[in-house]
């Protein structure tokens, strides 16, 4: 192919861009929903990245990460030293950190302090340019809610420090695993009759991913658009009544039938949608708060200094259900927040840990191989079930839910691949090493600290054992009588749930499954 091809120049672009003395692009919360899309994009763009987050093995997991231009680095905004090593020789920043999901009600001080430790951080490492994605709405506006008031706060800290800062402000974000997706997505798939509050019917002005994505980068490549705020929106004004006629035109379902009513609150709402959808109402809350004001843009010069072909609502939406149907979503808003092991996982000494740890184990001899059965271990929860009693764990789910937690709606990003900091469930990934090791941690409401275990290891050439280890740290008096309320339980569905593991790998159970007491591990 001619080498003056436009192909061959874009690449030959790219290569210069990463090395010829180019400032890495320093992207915040690179483990998100957005920073996680937007780092691929700028590593094919040809910029040098180094992606900051607070746990170096979430970071490990993504496909990004063995790019030989990107660099990790682990930081946190409630930490200025660790800002500073992040920022250190960055020409730009992309500032996509929300704590609404780790800090739950008390994010807005944390954002509040985040943005100021963030701003003194790049002016002390003489940084060029941040970059900020916040929420569209007007501040003036009654109904204007603490979600948004935050977002825009964020903003305006960031611009009174001394580095030029550039704020786009957007309203719904229509794409594959976002919260705003998921709750359209699960609201018109389960519910085919709806009464819904009188928000409904206001006006937004969604934006597709691809378009968001596309504008953080113009802005990092148009100086123009330094220290100035923008609002970004689709091409559609529609009311989130019909999103949901879109949403169900394009999904190939039934339109919900729709009955508005003046009662039913932002609270109440959210709490609906708790019920619903995968999105717990701590989330959900802050984002239906803010569904009750018009969210459209108010200028449009973003699209003179960075012009792209808008896609509309309806594109976003096919675009998204094809990758949920392909299990291609790449992030969803589920991947934010830090992984945090309990201290008791590394110590294994319940005097340290200050109360006993609770222990229940089976293990099973197989006639197979580690890697026989770890494409179901790896495989469990979702729409697979754990193997056993699903009738129970999802009389577990509903229980949780009720009681405020996550409950079984989240699901999994993949039916058949996980990563460290997924989501399973109401269960967290926090190490997974194939084919012998994967260590969950309960994040369902209960008086303690849980983590579930499975490891497989060979016996010889044609055997191998698995174990299913649960440890629980319990809360006081209320987390030892839940335990032991729930004991009998626990023999019933881990024995099972190992003898139906093996039978859906296609292994011979040889001997077992067997009960047995763990020895004291400084590992976890």
């Amino acid at each position: 192919m001619d080498q003056n091809h436009p192909h061959h120049k874009e690449t030959r672009q790219n290569q210069t861009k990463a090395s010829l003395g180019q400032k890495p692009v320093l992207v915040t919360g690179a483990t998100g929903y957005v920073a996680g899309r937007l780092i691929p994009k700028l590593l094919s763009s040809g910029y040098r990245v180094r992606a900051m987050g607070r746990s170096l093995e979430k970071m490990g997991t993504r496909p990004w990460a063995r790019d030989p231009h990107i660099q990790m680095v682990r930081g946190d905004i409630m930490d200025p030293a660790s800002l500073g090593r992040a920022l250190q020789g960055c020409g730009t920043l992309f500032y996509l950190i929300h704590s609404m999901i780790s800090r739950k009600g008390a994010y807005r001080n944390a954002d509040r302090i985040g943005a100021r430790n963030m701003a003194a951080a790049a002016a002390a490492a003489k940084a060029e340019q941040i970059i900020y994605l916040g929420g569209l709405g007007e501040l003036d506006h009654p109904n204007i809610s603490r979600h948004l008031l935050s977002r825009n706060e964020v903003g305006q800290i960031l611009q009174q420090g001394e580095i030029p800062c550039t704020v786009l402000r957007a309203a719904m974000i229509l794409g594959s695993g976002s919260a705003s997706f998921e709750i359209l997505r699960y609201l018109a798939e389960h519910l085919p009759v709806m009464i819904t509050p009188k928000w409904v019917r206001m006006p937004t002005q969604p934006i597709a991913i691809s378009n968001v994505l596309g504008y953080l980068i113009g802005c990092l490549e148009n100086p123009e658009t330094r220290g100035k705020t923008f609002d970004i929106g689709g091409p559609d004004i529609v009311s989130y009544r019909d999103l949901f006629k879109i949403y169900a035109d394009r999904a190939g379902i039934p339109r919900p039938v729709m009955f508005p009513v003046p009662i039913l609150s932002p609270r109440l709402s959210s709490l609906w949608i708790h019920l619903v959808t995968p999105v717990p109402a701590a989330i959900a809350r802050p984002l239906t708060q803010g569904l009750s004001l018009p969210t459209i843009c108010t200028e449009n010069r973003i699209q003179e200094l960075v012009p792209q072909d808008l896609i509309s609502c309806g594109q976003a939406i096919d675009r998204a259900l094809d990758r949920v149907r392909q299990e291609k979503v790449d992030t969803c808003w589920a991947d934010a927040g830090e992984l945090i092991f309990p201290e008791w996982t590394h110590c294994g000494d319940s005097d340290y840990t200050g109360g006993t740890l609770l222990k229940c184990g089976y293990k099973a001899r197989v006639e197979g191989q580690p890697k026989d059965l770890w494409t179901r271990v790896e495989a469990i929860g979702g729409s697979t079930g754990y193997y056993a009693a699903d009738l129970l764990w999802k009389l577990r789910g509903i229980m949780d839910i009720f009681s405020g937690g996550v409950g079984l709606n989240r699901g999994r990003r993949s039916a058949t691949r996980l990563r460290t900091g997924d989501a399973l469930d109401f269960w967290r990934v926090l190490t997974i090493e194939p084919p012998f090791r994967l260590l969950l941690l309960a994040e369902m409401r209960m008086p303690g600290e849980a983590l579930l275990e499975i490891t497989i290891t060979p016996m010889d050439k044609t055997h191998c054992e698995i174990r299913l280890l649960s440890r629980f740290l319990p809360r006081g008096i209320a987390g030892i009588l839940y335990w032991y309320v729930l004991y009998p339980f626990h023999e019933y569905v881990f024995s099972r749930m190992l003898q139906g593991l093996i039978r859906s790998a296609g292994c011979r159970l040889i001997h077992g499954p067997l009960r047995f007491t763990p020895k004291i591990s400084k590992r976890a």
